[in-house]
């Protein structure tokens, strides 16, 4: 049974709702290609108005492309809502937020006046970049990293409260060992950072022990860091195996072309037409 929400387009909606929203025509994928190019175009707008010199010199021409760019984008973003057989749907899904997102910034600073913290929403653009992956095949694979990452949550969490308790045990001892002889490690909370610094192999060095013992139990926390990262690593790596594995075993190869992991309801082959 449809949809209730789901309305009826005219065949020029469909048109473009196949345009906007599936990409897998010549006409698709030549619009994800712009809107992919008006993307990062816009973003090295933003990012080079935020470099004082350029923006000095070059100010009216960043105010008119952002201006340009928020109109396209606005356009596009009406158009979505128009050729949707669900607006409502589309308009609070994750891409109709972001679209919003990023146009937003433009009309409030027009209204309000320029705010800082408005430069930075319009970096989100750059997250519009996801809905044109699909020109990329092999980016389909990722389903396999979000699932993995899913189904491993509850081993990452234990890992992470784990690696919590372990930063503060070494904290403590290295504020014990350096307290009174370093001026550096004055609370357990200071040394508790240096440890998570330490253990994570950041060293931004603006703490440093300065006695032998300290600096010994400072390279054995430097070494266990590295061992300490390949764990959440290894955890989703198992998943993700056992993932490619379990639909491996469900999905056919075609004897014509060699092709395998087709679909196991599939009847023919997609890639050469060979009945399964």
């Amino acid at each position: 049974m449809a949809n209730k929400e789901t309305r009826q387009l005219s065949s020029f909606q469909r048109k473009w709702h196949h345009i906007l929203f599936e990409g897998n025509s010549t006409q698709g994928r030549i619009f994800d290609i712009i809107l992919l190019l008006a993307i990062l175009t816009s973003v090295a707008v933003v990012m080079m108005e935020s470099v004082v010199p350029l923006q000095r010199r070059y100010e009216h021409l960043f105010h008119l492309l952002e201006w340009i760019f928020t109109i396209l984008f606005t356009i596009e973003y009406i158009f979505r809502i128009w050729c949707s057989y669900q607006p409502k749907k589309y308009i609070f899904s994750f891409y109709g937020l972001v679209d919003l997102l990023c146009i937003l910034p433009s009309y409030v600073e027009a209204m309000y006046g320029n705010t800082h913290f408005l430069l930075t929403i319009r970096v989100l653009r750059l997250m519009r970049i996801f809905r044109v992956f699909k020109l990329i095949p092999f980016l389909d694979e990722s389903k396999y990293l979000v699932t993995a990452i899913q189904r491993s949550r509850r081993k990452i969490f234990v890992f992470l409260f784990f690696i919590l308790l372990f930063t503060m045990v070494l904290g403590t001892i290295m504020y014990v060992i350096e307290s009174g002889k370093n001026s550096d490690f004055t609370s357990i909370p200071i040394s508790v950072y240096w440890a998570i610094v330490t253990l994570t192999t950041v060293g931004y060095g603006d703490i440093a022990p300065i006695t032998p013992l300290g600096q010994a139990f400072s390279a054995l926390i430097m070494i266990m860091g590295y061992a300490i990262i390949a764990v959440p690593t290894g955890i989703v790596t198992v998943e993700m195996n056992k993932i490619h594995r379990a639909e491996t075993a469900t999905s056919k190869s075609c004897l014509g072309c060699s092709a395998t992991g087709l679909d196991a309801d599939s009847q023919y082959c997609k890639f050469c037409g060979t009945k399964l």
